[in-house]
């Protein structure tokens, strides 16, 4: 049997009297036939792929010559491979304002393919976890008290991509997607969420209350994490380890006196603190113009430098983040952040979130803002990902998210005999009166 691509090739000279057209052909376009059981090898081996800046567009990979070879029992595929991806691009990203200091984060932040997809594919995660959650309140099968944090996604993934994983980080009650992006699987915050044994803290912390090595939760009172978050900056300092501590709190916190007192001890000892205000706007019911005499947090450390960053962009939080690890590593002591963010959900679940708002303002926010939204475009209209990769990524994400529903609503609820164990860290005698004045509870560790 002759040769497939000298035929074609023959039908090409015919056609357009250039053999150049095969390079093209090979290069891009795979030619089989029903009627050819067995391809025979040429010699002649294509050559070399072109850079990615000169690659055509996906739609014009094919030209319109090769229409000249379409006939019956032919069929043209075409495939895309990892080489035809960009594997790094540099953007321009929106200028940090600034408090005492000289110069800023930088202006431009570059992104590679992979840690595109892995931005992408973390709060993809975090965002079907938390409206998994929103399902499951609704249902009640979540009770109490259950903060969302949709909408504020790529605060916690820039974070995360510009520290170590030695590195502290405690915050407030909306804790879900710091849990996460700190490693817990999807799977133990929702069975936490629900009050399963296998729940990261073994069903007794519920959405507050979630811990992880070098994450210390999740708090419920309103700024109390921040004087602790000093004090992991302070052992960070004494043990000399070059650590940090990440110590996050929301602008309804911004007003606690504890935070002040927090800052000048901060100030004084050089400690390598990055307070980090999330701003999204209302503090509760809120709006933070009608709580706070100024809106300008990154400022509120007053004697303490500040940076005010685009929270609704990863590669700003992500680049702003960096530049505050520095300033701390460097022994110049604590920064104050502030990231403009927004969430989608109320306060809490007992929260509509439109009493005070508009259902038109969250939809400007989504449409125009959203942090997933904006890194998805990047990477689209610069072609380093495609489409159907994508959605094969949000595809796999539901899986998990469901296989973790179906983990978080049929694990057993912890006993009554657990009820005082894991007080503390070693096991010390103790044991605790139960309600009952004759039954005794003990504890373990």
């Amino acid at each position: 049997m002759q040769n497939m691509l000298t035929i074609i090739s023959n039908a090409l000279c015919r056609i357009t009297g250039r053999h150049a057209l095969l390079i093209d052909l090979s290069e891009y376009v795979n030619i089989t036939s029903p009627t050819a059981p067995v391809m025979v090898t040429t010699e002649r081996q294509p050559p070399e792929p072109p850079p990615v800046s000169a690659r055509a567009p996906e739609a014009q990979l094919v030209s319109a010559q090769t229409d000249a070879v379409a006939r019956p029992g032919a069929r043209v595929v075409v495939s895309r491979s990892y080489a035809d991806f960009t594997p790094a691009m540099t953007f321009d990203i929106k200028k940090c304002d600034v408090h005492r200091l000289e110069e800023g984060p930088p202006l431009k932040a570059e992104l590679t393919r992979e840690q595109g997809l892995q931005y992408y594919r973390t709060m993809q995660t975090i965002r079907r976890m938390e409206l998994k959650a929103d399902q499951l309140y609704k249902q009640k099968i979540i009770r109490g008290f259950c903060h969302l944090y949709d909408g504020q996604e790529a605060c916690a993934m820039g974070i995360e991509a510009a520290i170590n994983p030695t590195d502290h980080l405690i915050t407030a009650y909306r804790a879900h997607g710091y849990t996460y992006t700190r490693g817990v699987a999807v799977k133990e915050i929702l069975a936490e969420l629900t009050g399963r044994k296998g729940g990261v803290a073994k069903g007794k912390g519920g959405s507050m209350h979630m811990y992880a090595p070098h994450f210390y939760g999740g708090n419920g009172i309103v700024g109390a994490q921040v004087p602790l978050g000093a004090g992991i900056a302070l052992a960070c300092q004494y043990q000399g380890n070059n650590q940090l501590c990440v110590t996050l709190y929301g602008d309804g916190a911004a007003n606690q006196g504890q935070l002040f007192e927090s800052f000048n001890m901060a100030a004084l000892w050089k400690l390598p603190c990055i307070f980090i205000c999330e701003n999204n706007k209302y503090g509760m019911g809120t709006s933070v113009e009608r709580a706070a005499a100024s809106t300008d947090y990154y400022k509120r450390g007053d004697y303490i430098p500040g940076l005010r960053v685009d929270g609704m962009d990863i590669l700003c939080v992500r680049e702003a983040t960096k530049f505050a690890a520095d300033h701390c590593r460097s022994g110049k002591g604590p920064i104050v952040m502030e990231l403009q963010t927004y969430r989608y959900h109320g306060h809490s679940m007992s929260d509509p979130g439109v009493s005070y708002r508009t259902r038109e303002e969250i939809q400007e926010v989504r449409s125009k803002s959203d942090p997933i939204s904006l890194l998805k475009e990047r990477m689209l209209s610069n072609n380093m990902a495609s489409v159907e990769e994508l959605k094969e990524i949000d595809v796999a994400i539901r899986k998990e998210v469901e296989e973790a529903t179906q983990y978080a609503t049929s694990d057993p609820e912890p006993p009554l005999d657990d009820l005082c164990n894991h007080i503390f860290a070693n096991s010390p005698p103790l044991e605790v009166r139960g309600t009952n004045p004759w039954v005794k509870l003990k504890s373990t560790s």
